[in-house]
């Protein structure tokens, strides 16, 4: 095999000779072993181009690409011999070593495979080595680059003037200020930079994946606004620079503007409004040919930028220095105690647009305002963390450099308050806007040639940076609309640069920059607020895991830093800062109406878990009381009956489920039990688990969805109905459809089943509630006109009067009325219990018409002829089956059994049930025939009573009735009289 020049020098570990193939390197591969041998791992050096296979205990593909000989057979050059099978089979998964030591043999990123018990193939493919990008460490990949993004515009043009307006005293309590501000978010930054990886999108990916994806996009979104605004603003602080040092330059005339109430004499020119927009767009423009054609050239010359700002500051400080009594120019004192106390108190005045002190200027300045101003010479602390993918060790080199630059920073800023202050007069430091360049030694061109080249690389890397954050925002796929904006991993964000150009050269149009720069500073502070309120959520939570390697961090700091920057917000502009933050919002309200859902195990996750948590353990294990009662459905989705594979619940299950709900309050879930083995169905279990939860999320039902692996219907509800739940919220209405179907010859297991499950219920006090004629039930959409009749019989806690209730606030039953039916024993307790009932609706808040029937006339009432015949049906079936079970009584000489188990039957008591099930039909198809659905109590099943007999007695029951719900409560009650 033989090896090309460019692979040889692009792979510093696999190093071979070109003529010869001989190894001079050494790399290791997991060692595989037969099965009986001892479970130990070996290492070994191996050729590079040789390969070793473990055993596929998950259907794990590994494809290797390299060469292979003249046979077609791949050479295998290992030490240990032939092939063998992996020594860690006795686990069940494969080595730690021949899964996660294929990073280091092949040099790429390539994530862990899954649980075995996940399901699926992993296809793993091994290529030859890439040549890695070059590393930078903590001083060019963060120092450096914080430094040049801090160091800008501010500086040079503005601060002098800023230290002229409000003295020396002040102005360092805004340097503080400002500082404090962005050394806090450092903090918090270097707290969860150093919690784990990091990807593309710089704060964006941070706060996105602490915060959540809405608020992540629209930080990240005001954050790009911010970036696109900035490289406006240092496009303006070039041009403005270049005409002030070559006025010829100007196409368009100068503005003059004379200076009243100062002492110097010559007026004040400035660079023309018109001027500045054109320069502006015409070097945006070329700005923007630049990001297109060479950003590797860029990135390549970016620390070269530094080098003017170094030089231009060791000149003005060197002038300063030198500078003595009106030189070089009129006004400059030298380093003087007499400036220094003239110029310590603040002079805040009216200005005009340009900053010449002007009585009758538009603009008055205060120490707020000054706060917008200044605030964006201290921002620029995220560009480390934007080149986090370029760094060497991110959890060191991060924190380390942003600090460094924070602090540098700071303290240059500190410094020079204190000596321009000292340096030169207040009418001096307000009038000449580029006393920086006045200052310098050995003449001002070098700080004009400083100034344009780092506000012109700044700018550059606005251009550079802010498209590629919104391709990061683009590409997490949460908002459809920016879809335009998506790029390929490597590819350039051609789209999303055109749209910033767009949105730059519409800020340079503006052209004052003293405008510009609040602007900025909103969404700048919207983006440091954001980190902040990130790790202070992170911190406070303290999940597994939160384990950042930066230890200097206390989720009372970040809570200072995002209470700062908020008070910084409002302090500069409230209307600025609401319309930012209404601009925030918006985007918020839009991203989780449009946006995709995605799970970024973000803090708020955290954070519900942990409340419900603490909810739940406040619950206590005591009953609710009924003021607080929420009905808790559980409902079996396909318990009898078979559905279409693709319809994993019953529509109309979903449909009644938000029946149950007041307002969608509530919690439902929605059960299904596979037969089987659990080690043969569990991946089953799984994937009926997936499809059960999307449809509930299809149906827009508020609940959980949960598979049983059981070997029966009876066992597995057995077992849910005793562990289903946690505390007070486990469910309590068990609901499942009336078995219609039971009678059929291949189903003759449902009587003893559904018999069974509403026994559980019982023991475990469970109310239930049976649905019968489902299919008949309406959705949402269909409007119900009637009554909803209840068929009070016994006690059940109030339930079938809630529900009815319940019923009533869905649109479909809105227009519907409730009417009570009790049986009163004799005539003369009609009227007292009709009186009873009315006052106890009352005190409830029910609106009911009651209605009273009593045992008498239900005697000598007429039966309805369908009941009757249904009513000879069952006598027969009856009578047959007990036939049944007599004659194989008698012949296996056993007594009477019925479903495995020995029964009583009472032949009196039978037809006495059957007798009283077909009067309450009959009296259910008397009043409530045309009814919009009819609730009656479910008869609890006789003991030691054939389940055969029960189901003819509950089919007798709802004979004939098209909408039925059956009934039955509790040991508690669910409504209360009392306020």
């Amino acid at each position: 095999m033989h090896s090309s020049k460019d692979e040889i020098e692009g792979d510093e570990e696999l190093a071979a000779s070109s003529g010869s193939g001989v190894s001079r390197g050494r790399r290791y591969s997991p060692v595989v072993a037969h099965d009986n041998d001892r479970a130990v791992l070996e290492m070994s050096s191996i050729d590079p181009r040789s390969s070793s296979s473990t055993q596929d205990h998950k259907k794990v593909k590994v494809n290797i690409q390299q060469d292979v000989d003249s046979e077609g057979s791949i050479p295998n050059h290992s030490v240990n011999g032939p092939q063998r099978e992996s020594k860690l089979e006795l686990f069940g998964f494969d080595s730690l070593v021949n899964i996660l030591g294929l990073k280091s043999m092949t040099g790429d990123q390539i994530q862990a495979p899954p649980s075995p018990r996940d399901g699926g193939n992993v296809s793993i493919t091994l290529e030859r080595p890439r040549p890695t990008a070059v590393k930078s460490g903590t001083l060019m990949g963060v120092f450096v680059p914080c430094l040049q993004n801090i160091m800008g515009i501010i500086y040079y043009i503005r601060f002098s003037w800023i230290v002229g307006m409000a003295g020396i005293g002040e102005s360092l309590l805004l340097v503080a200020f400002c500082g404090s501000c962005t050394f806090l978010t450092t903090i918090s930054l270097s707290a969860i930079a150093t919690n784990g990886a990091m990807k593309g999108g710089g704060p964006y990916y941070l706060i996105g994946r602490a915060l959540g994806p809405e608020v992540g996009v629209s930080i990240g979104l005001c954050f790009f606004l911010g970036n696109a605004v900035a490289g406006a603003m240092y496009v303006l602080g070039a041009v403005e620079t270049f005409l002030d040092a070559v006025p010829a330059a100007g196409i368009l005339r100068e503005t003059v503007t004379k200076v009243n109430g100062t002492n110097i004499a010559e007026p004040i020119t400035r660079p023309s409004l018109h001027d500045l927009q054109i320069y502006g767009i015409v070097v945006t423009i070329l700005l923007c040919f630049i990001v297109f054609g060479g950003v590797k050239m860029i990135n390549r010359v970016a620390p070269a930028f530094l080098v003017p700002v170094l030089l231009s500051l060791m000149c003005i400080f060197t002038g300063i220095l030198l500078a003595r009594h009106d030189r070089p120019a009129v006004g400059i004192t030298g380093l003087s105690v007499k400036s220094f106390k003239e110029n310590w108190g603040p002079a805040y005045q009216r200005t005009s647009n340009a900053g010449i002190p002007d009585p009758n200027g538009k603009i008055y300045w205060s120490f707020n305002a000054l706060v917008g101003l200044f605030f964006p010479a201290v921002t620029g602390i995220m560009a480390g963390s934007n080149r986090s993918a370029s760094l060497k060790d991110t959890q060191r080199s991060i924190p380390v450099g942003t600090l460094a630059a924070t602090l540098t920073t700071s303290g240059l800023y500190v410094v020079s308050v204190l000596i321009f202050g000292s340096v030169a007069t207040r009418d001096k430091l307000l009038t000449d806007r580029l006393l920086t360049a006045t200052i310098a030694w050995p003449f001002p061109a070098i700080v004009y040639v400083g100034i344009i080249l780092s506000t012109l690389g700044a700018a550059l890397q606005s251009l550079t940076g802010a498209p590629r954050l919104l391709a990061a925002i683009a590409n997490d796929d949460i908002l459809p609309v920016l879809n335009y904006f998506k790029v390929v991993d490597g590819s350039e964000p051609h789209a999303a640069t055109f749209f910033t150009a767009f949105l730059c050269i519409g800020c340079v149009v503006i052209g004052n920059l003293d405008l510009i720069s609040p602007t900025i500073t909103m969404f700048y502070l919207l983006c440091y607020a954001g980190v902040n309120l990130s790790c202070f959520l992170l911190d406070l939570l303290d999940a597994p895991s939160w384990r950042p390697r930066w230890k200097f961090h206390h989720w009372s700091i970040s809570l200072v830093g995002a209470l700062l920057c908020v008070v910084i917000m409002f302090l500069i502009s409230w209307s600025f800062t609401v319309v930012s933050l209404a601009l925030a919002s918006l985007i918020y309200y839009y991203v989780s109406i449009k946006g995709k859902a995605g799970d970024w195990g973000d803090g708020f996750k955290s954070a519900y878990f942990q409340l419900a948590l603490r909810s739940l353990r406040s619950l206590g294990a005591s009953q609710v009381h009924p003021k607080n009662w929420y009905p808790i459905p559980l409902i079996f989705c396909r318990p009898w009956g078979k559905l279409p594979e693709n319809v994993p619940c019953h529509p109309k299950l979903a449909d009644f489920a938000n029946c149950m709900k007041k307002k969608g309050r509530g919690m439902s879930i929605f059960i299904s039990i596979i037969d089987g083995d659990y080690h043969e169905r569990a991946e089953d279990a799984k994937a009926a688990c997936k499809q059960l939860s999307t449809y509930i999320d299809y149906k827009n039902c508020e609940g959980v969805a949960e598979i049983v692996v059981a070997p029966n219907m009876s066992e597995g509800f057995r077992g849910i109905v005793q562990t289903m739940g946690l505390g007070n919220l486990k469910p309590n209405i068990i609901v499942m459809r009336y078995p219609e179907i039971w009678r059929r010859e291949n189903l003759t297991e449902i009587p003893a089943t559904f018999v069974g499950i509403i026994n559980d219920c019982v023991v475990a006090n469970k109310a239930v509630v049976i649905v019968k004629g489902l299919d008949e039930w309406p959705n949402e959409y269909q409007r119900q006109y009637g009554t909803i009749d209840l068929y009070w019989i016994v006690r059940d806690g109030g339930l079938m009067l809630l529900l009815s209730q319940l019923l009533l606030t869905k649109d479909s039953f809105e227009g519907c009325k409730i009417q009570v039916f009790c049986i009163a024993e004799e005539d003369s307790d009609a009227e007292g219990l009709k009186a009873d009932v009315k006052k106890f609706l009352y005190d409830l808040r029910m609106q009911a018409e009651v209605i009273v029937i009593s045992m008498k006339s239900w005697e000598g009432q007429g039966e309805q002829q369908e009941s009757i015949e249904a009513f000879s049906a069952a006598q027969h079936r009856i009578a047959s089956y007990l036939a049944e079970m007599k004659e194989r009584a008698e012949r296996d000489k056993t007594p009477l059994m019925a479903d495995g188990k020995p029964v009583v039957v009472n032949e009196q008591q039978v037809e006495k049930f059957l007798y009283t099930t077909l009067k309450l039909n009959s009296t259910i198809l008397k009043y409530s025939r045309m009814a919009a659905v009819v609730f009656v109590s479910l008869p609890p099943p006789p003991v030691n009573h054939p389940a055969f007999f029960y189901m003819e007695y509950m089919d007798l029951l709802v004979e004939n009735v098209p909408r039925l719900l059956i009934v039955r409560g509790y040991r508690r009650d669910v409504v209360t009289l009392f306020t």
